[in-house]
């Protein structure tokens, strides 16, 4: 252990000629000795007090030197720096717990020679250092320099009292002026043994004045940092001082506002149009916030409520346009096709003629991706002379999105609701919620719950936002939700919303899609509206059967952009040809006519094979209709029999509930082998094999249970079955089939892939109805009722 005390300057040195060679070592925690300095030094290690008890005995010489690592309790000779000093015992203290206390006078500068062998303690042969200053201009110079140095280094570190720089004025002697300094700078072992390690007087000075000039620029900054903090204090505590007589002058003088910020404040309130309730609670909280100290943290959480209250609209409203032609015309300019929901819409300006106002606007859209749900909503906005407002709900799965955070959190604000209707500004928006069944849920809560009170016309003039924590009437805003699948919306939320399906566009819809909006469009995108370019009926074609398959328009739109980059690229390399070349390519693109090569030339191999190539009859191959979530799509169903043990394989990454209706399907014909002319032994030592091709895509359903059944008699039968007709339907085992869903989007994708008769449910057969007649034109749609009913238009004669 070892206990620093003030240093103080000793005149008593001893001559180098009278001090022995040979001393022991006595190594120090945490501290560098320098000659002509008296330290105390607490003794405790075993080593060490036989060291000091052997320099007792011995003249009282030893040699201080620092440890190398404080952390080392027995030290070795490599422990130890090399550098230290040769001091004299002057005087011994023995404590009563063992300890030893010794005050020692560093007397002269030595190094270790090497280190002698003793078990007791370390023993070194030392070096004296008989360095002398010299006597010329320049080194007064240099002490003259640290003298200042250490002048300024005194006065900015507050740890040194100005004592020291009196008692160093006082020493004349160059070389105790250099250790007085070097003992007297706060710094690290490492640091001052570097100038232990210096043998020369003048560039001991030197590497002093090099610590001195770094550790002065340190303390500067260190009381230019403290002189800044000082002054922010003082403003704060003046302007807080300030603040607090201006309140009570005003509370004398009867005035409110204590600044013109919260005058500004008032203000927005009065001017919000508020309800009563809402008015009272902020001016409940603008009361609170006058009393508030503006360095509170409280005051700026009652500053942003206030400021979120006024922000919302509480009355502007926009002026619907309620011409039913003109909001006919702009949604039949933005959309070709989907009458149904442009139907809905013009009802509902005819009510709103009638009217004037009609709660209960919620509509829901719901179809595949790219079927212009989200631009349809913007359309409705658009016609109605509305603010439209658009919040993505896909992915959100935390209530307070929706409903907002309590004021109580750090950082809290209120939810997407009144975000959105603060960026409408007006209280009569369209707010469009995009994706409300791709929402999830955790221990966050649940957001389509929240939801419920937001598209309930009837609680929804009532909505309370956690953050606002007052009613907020929602009952003028128009909302319209999308979503992709309608089962994957909760039933409760179902319940709320007006549900408007939006089918699959046909070719010929695509193609007029093409043709009004998306060449038009992609076009001027590219700059080449000016050119006279000009895409053929079969170009169109080429690309919506063999590059794209979807129940949308935007791989169409994609594929379109495509082409339109290689016309461009086309017609700048043209350009930049010179002479002859130049004219020939100018005259060549003055007209671009895009067929079918071009096509294949500019988007390379069809990606999409045509399925409509299969058309001769195979036993144990039938069509299907299948509903996915893009659209509608054609399913094929292959059954093979082979020797083997008596059971059913299926195959095609099939999900229980199509399994299921494979197993009900052969139940089926193994009960009514009779009737189906099948022999009834047909299943003795055979295995049937059901195989849908695609296997990489998962497929589930019940529809496909008529169409396992055909596959399985054409196979057990050797009868092949018609490649022209396509079939959907339910089945039980007791024969019958039942309804479907997604009638309309099977009908779309057996027209597409060119089906010339499709065998529906007789249940489905009142939804035809509602089903386009373009979408029946060409097809030949025969309801049935039982299995049996199938059978002669699968395996009959094409007539």
């Amino acid at each position: 252990m070892i206990e620093k005390k003030n240093s103080i300057v000793q005149t008593i040195s001893e001559p180098p000629g009278t001090i022995p060679t040979m001393l022991p070592v006595l190594p120090l925690r945490d501290v560098v000795v320098f000659p002509y300095m008296i330290f105390p030094v607490l003794v405790g290690r075993e080593s060490s007090l036989r060291a000091a008890n052997y320099a007792l005995e011995h003249e009282k010489f030893i040699f201080l030197s620092a440890q190398q690592d404080p952390n080392v309790d027995e030290p070795s000779a490599d422990d130890i720096y090399k550098d230290g000093v040769v001091a004299k015992i002057i005087q011994i203290l023995k404590l009563p717990n063992g300890l030893m206390k010794i005050l020692v006078d560093g007397v002269v500068q030595a190094s270790v020679k090497r280190i002698h062998p003793n078990d007791q303690f370390l023993q070194a042969e030392v070096e004296i250092s008989m360095a002398v200053p010299e006597t010329n201009k320049e080194m007064e110079a240099v002490v003259r320099h640290a003298s200042n140095l250490f002048g300024e280094y005194v006065r900015y570190n507050r740890n040194i009292p100005p004592e020291v720089h009196s008692a160093f004025e006082n020493i004349k002697d160059t070389q105790r002026q250099l250790y007085f300094m070097a003992s007297n700078v706060v710094q690290s072992v490492e640091v001052k043994q570097k100038i232990l390690g210096i043998r020369s007087v003048r560039e001991q000075f030197m590497e002093l004045i090099r610590i001195l000039n770094g550790e002065i620029s340190v303390l500067k900054i260190e009381k230019e940092i403290d002189s800044k903090v000082h002054d922010n204090i003082q403003k704060s505590q003046r302007k807080y001082f300030i603040q607090e007589q201006i309140k009570i002058l005003q509370d004398e003088l009867g005035e409110d506002e204590a600044t013109p910020e919260l005058a500004k404040v008032k203000e927005q309130i009065t001017k919000a149009g508020m309800p009563k309730e809402v008015h009272d609670k902020a001016m409940e909280e603008f009361n609170k916030l006058k009393k508030t100290p503006a360095m509170s943290p409280e005051f700026t959480v009652t500053r942003n409520y206030l400021d979120w209250l006024t922000g919302v609209p509480w009355k502007k409203r926009t002026k619907d346009n309620l011409s039913v032609e003109h909001v006919k015309q702009i949604l039949d300019e933005d959309h070709f096709g989907l009458e149904k929901p442009k139907e809905r819409i013009l009802e509902h300006i005819a009510v709103l003629n009638l009217v004037k106002e009609m709660k209960g606007q919620i509509l829901c859209l719901v179809g595949p991706p790219g079927v212009g749900k989200t631009s349809l909503a913007k359309s409705i906005a658009r016609a109605l002379g509305r603010k439209f407002v658009r919040i993505s709900l896909g992915g959100v799965r935390d209530e307070a999105e929706i409903r907002g955070h309590r004021r109580t959190y750090i950082g809290s604000m209120p939810g997407k609701i009144i975000q959105s209707m603060k960026r409408a500004g007006v209280v009569n928006p369209v707010m469009l919620m995009d994706e409300v069944d791709k929402m999830s849920m955790d221990f966050h809560g649940d957001p389509a719950s929240a939801l419920l009170e937001v598209l309930d016309p009837e609680q929804n003039s009532t909505f309370n936002d956690h953050y606002l924590d007052v009613d907020y009437d929602l009952s003028g805003v128009m909302f319209i939700t999308t979503a992709n699948v309608r089962y994957q919306i909760p039933l409760p939320l179902q319940d709320r919303m007006e549900i408007i399906e939006l089918s699959g566009y046909l070719d010929y819809d695509k193609k007029e899609i093409a043709r009004r909006h998306i060449l038009p469009k992609q076009l001027a995108e590219h700059g080449l509206k000016e050119k006279k370019i000009e895409f053929t009926d079969a170009a169109l074609t080429k690309i919506l059967r063999e590059y794209t398959r979807e129940a949308g328009v935007r791989n169409l739109e994609r594929e379109i952009a495509g082409v339109c980059r290689k016309i461009a690229k086309d017609i700048v390399l043209g350009k930049q040809k010179n002479g002859h070349h130049a004219k020939a390519a100018k005259k060549k693109h003055a007209s671009i006519v895009i067929d079918e090569k071009k096509i294949e030339e500019y988007l390379g191999v069809p990606k999409f094979r045509e399925r409509m190539a299969e058309r001769k009859p195979r036993v144990g191959s039938v069509t299907g209709l299948a509903w996915t979530s893009v659209g509608g799509d054609i399913l094929s169903v292959d059954v093979t029999v082979m020797r083997g043990p008596e059971r059913l394989t299926l195959t095609g990454q099939l999900g229980d509930v199509m399994k299921e209706s494979a197993h009900a399907a052969l139940s089926y014909l193994r009960s009514n082998a009779k009737q189906m002319k099948l022999d009834p032994n047909f299943f003795t030592k055979k295995e049937i094999h059901i195989h849908l091709p695609e296997g990489a895509i998962p497929k589930d359903g019940p529809s496909a249970g008529i169409t396992m059944a055909m596959a399985m008699l054409s196979a057990l039968s050797g009868k092949p079955a018609r490649a022209d007709i396509a079939m959907t339907g339910e089945i039980t085992l007791r024969g019958n089939v039942l309804a479907i869903g997604g009638l309309n989007e099977k009908l779309i994708a057996a027209k597409r892939n060119g089906m010339a008769t499709v065998l529906i449910p007789k249940e489905n057969e009142k939804d035809l109805v509602e089903i386009q007649e373009k979408v029946k034109e060409g097809l030949k749609i025969l309801p049935i009722e039982k299995i049996e009913d199938a059978v002669p238009y699968v395996f009959g004669k094409k007539k």
